[in-house]
């Protein structure tokens, strides 16, 4: 299968007529820009906290000595060496595996269709910042202004005397439609509804596809510097962007962990609030006669003495490590439902507050109780939106450099057309994601439309280019680029460790998804354990659209083999009516 490169692929002349880095460290921070995203932010401590915490760092870091940084290092250099985009690269290593380069294309587009619209929130955040009270500050009025109460919301259990507690973050009508804390939802509308859409989430959506444009549209004035292709040392860039990336991670873990802190603070200090306030009202006591200190001296001398109206208060078991591991949305138990005051036992899972959760609502929520709430604000989304916007250049150069590579339009046409035309198909395409079931389509692609295909391609990439490019070839290569010669660890990483890990993890999640269906999880006031999240099954053509889309971007690569083994065998057939033995049309 292995084809033998032509010797135009290898030179090293710099006149291929592509752009180039003014300098390394421009090279460096656009690599570190596209490596470092929203994940960063708002997956790595989701899974720190949901995977045993300190303990999650062992696997974590096992896979990127062994996976992460010998993967990254092929990918650099590879690239450096062919010069070439994903399709180009894979058809030049071999014709057969120009689907992996295909499929590779496929996952940046389907991804760059969600992964804008999530700047565009974080865009929203960011501006309604500037002001004091934060506009998600309270659920938004009713239509007569008489009250909190738009698109149902619930009201919080109590007698009425009580007073209530004060609404959690919510977007309502004041923006795009996004996950909302339940004393704010109504029940959710079902996926593949389209509902009604948002105009302002609209045209916020053709302005960031429009900045993408015009960042592409910038010419390259800068002078070429060709030792960033050819005599780059691809392998110090790798560890460097690995660790850089992996470092972030962890710095941004404290950060999270520390707001998350705060936020469950304030919120077991607001739960001994109310219910010290239940237990001054219930039996006439003097204002501040019973601090957050000595409510759990109050609250047994009370039991003890009038249990029957204390088990009548709709108390809540205030546990701080609750608050620290509830899910978003789930309130303690009321005391009243228990059989005593004392808490029973019962599982406790590690839940924790993952993608746009962690950002829209755990964020939001917190910030509200810090001083200076819309600094913090400001800093907190303006963060974000620059990360997502460095990934998003970079994702969109791995839609727009295979098309130029494939030769989609004639070669008179300039760039800025190629550019511009993909832009307004993604842009039409991502529309899907402004509507009021907006939402749920983008759990879906967030789900479904990478993982499975990135890990794939990961493995097929070190197979490929370790078995099928070779071994002692590409390693010829690093020693050409870098001037030393790969040491036992890359090579055992590339020949054996990377690729089994990899299968491993391939294995285990299409296990996973054949075990569970899929699900989404939503908002339901008639849900018998409300505020929990229910948990439902997709519709089933929904989960048709999971499959396709967890396994469309892999059908290039048994497709784009297929495509050329007829065409070679069309050849040969071609050349022995002809009279011509294969050998002398110049064939593999």
């Amino acid at each position: 299968m292995a084809q033998a490169l032509r010797p135009d692929l290898l030179v090293d002349d710099g006149e291929d007529g592509r752009p180039r880095w003014d300098n390394k460290f421009q090279y460096l921070l656009s690599c570190v820009g596209f490596a470092v995203g929203l994940g960063n932010i708002w997956r790595f401590p989701y899974l720190c906290q949901t995977y045993g915490g300190g303990a999650f760092l062992i696997p974590y870091l096992i896979a990127l000595v062994f996976e992460g940084i010998p993967l990254f290092h092929i990918e650099l250099a590879i690239g450096q060496r062919l010069r070439r985009g994903s399709i180009g690269v894979w058809t030049a290593i071999s014709p057969y595996l120009g689907g992996v380069g295909l499929g590779c294309f496929t996952v940046s587009f389907l991804v760059s269709l969600y992964y804008n619209t999530v700047l565009v929130w974080v865009l929203w955040y960011f501006l309604n910042s500037f002001q004091q009270p934060l506009p998600w500050a309270a659920c938004p009025p009713n239509l007569n202004r008489t009250g909190d109460l738009l698109h149902g919301l619930v009201p919080i259990p109590g007698p009425d005397h009580l007073p209530r507690q004060r609404p959690d973050p919510a977007w309502g009508d004041r923006g795009p439609d996004l996950p909302v804390h339940p004393q704010c939802a109504d029940s959710p509308e079902p996926p593949g509804v389209a509902g009604r859409g948002h105009t302002d989430l609209l045209l916020s959506v053709p302005g960031l596809w429009r900045t993408h444009r015009f960042r592409k549209l910038q010419p390259a004035q800068h002078p070429r510097w060709p030792v960033l292709v050819s005599r780059n040392n691809c392998r110090r860039d790798a560890v460097i962007i690995a660790l850089v990336n992996s470092m972030t991670s962890l710095y941004a873990s404290i950060t999270i962990f520390a707001i998350m802190g705060f936020k469950a603070t304030s919120d077991h200090g607001q739960c001994l609030d109310r219910n010290i306030l239940s237990l001054i009202n219930e039996f006439s006591l003097p204002e501040q006669s019973i601090s957050r200190d000595s409510y759990p001296a109050a609250l047994l001398h009370l039991n003890a003495t009038q249990p029957g109206r204390v088990a009548q208060l709709p108390l809540r078991a205030c546990r701080l490590e609750d608050f620290l591991d509830q899910k978003l949305g789930e309130e303690n138990e009321p005391l009243s439902l228990r059989a005593g005051l004392v808490p029973t036992a019962r599982p406790r899972v590690l839940q924790g507050a993952s993608g746009p959760g962690l950002a829209f609502i755990v964020f939001t929520e917190a910030v509200l109780h810090m001083p200076g709430a819309p600094v913090w604000a400001v800093l907190f989304f303006g963060m974000l939106f620059t990360l997502g916007l460095s990934s998003m250049f970079g994702n969109m150069e791995g839609i727009i450099t295979p098309l130029l590579d494939m030769g989609v339009l004639p070669r008179w046409v300039p760039k800025e057309v190629l550019t511009g035309l993909t832009c307004l198909v993604c842009f039409l395409s991502a529309t899907c994601f402004t509507l009021q079931s907006g939402s749920y389509w983008l759990e879906v692609f967030d789900n479904f439309a990478a993982s499975l295909n990135l890990v794939t391609f990961a493995f097929l990439e070190v197979v490929g280019v370790i078995y099928v490019y070779g071994m002692k070839r590409f390693c010829a290569d690093v020693e050409w680029m870098t001037g030393q010669w790969p040491n036992i660890y890359w090579r055992m990483s590339w020949r054996a460790v990377s690729p089994l890990l990899l299968l491993g993890i391939l294995l285990s999640y299409i296990a996973l998804l054949v075990h569970r269906s899929p699900s989404y999880k939503a908002w339901n006031p008639q849900y018998e354990l409300f505020p929990l999240q229910e948990e439902k099954l997709y519709p089933g053509w929904v989960q048709a659209t999971c499959m396709l889309l967890s396994f469309l971007p892999l059908l290039w690569v048994p497709a784009s083999a297929l495509a050329q083994l007829l065409a070679r065998r069309r050849q040969e057939d071609t050349q022995l009516d002809t009279g011509l033995k294969p050998q002398d049309s110049g064939g593999c």
